[in-house]
């Protein structure tokens, strides 16, 4: 690992959800981020859903 901290974005779209991998610190709940041109909120951050993965995972919601 190369020390810089990633986290994860969940997001809904109507294709199903997508993970995508972020560099830095993740956004606090309450924060809105900018993903496709749209402003999501994070309404929850908790574990990555991938199996043995450590990064933290920001769920957006509309």
């Amino acid at each position: 690992m190369n020390g810089l901290q990633q986290y994860l974005l969940f997001v809904w779209k109507p294709s199903g959800y997508e993970l995508i991998q972020q560099d830095g610190e993740p956004p606090s709940v309450g924060a809105r981020v900018e993903v496709d041109g749209n402003m999501l909120e994070v309404t929850k951050l908790g574990p990555s859903p991938l199996p043995r993965d450590r990064r933290v995972c920001a769920y957006l919601g509309a």
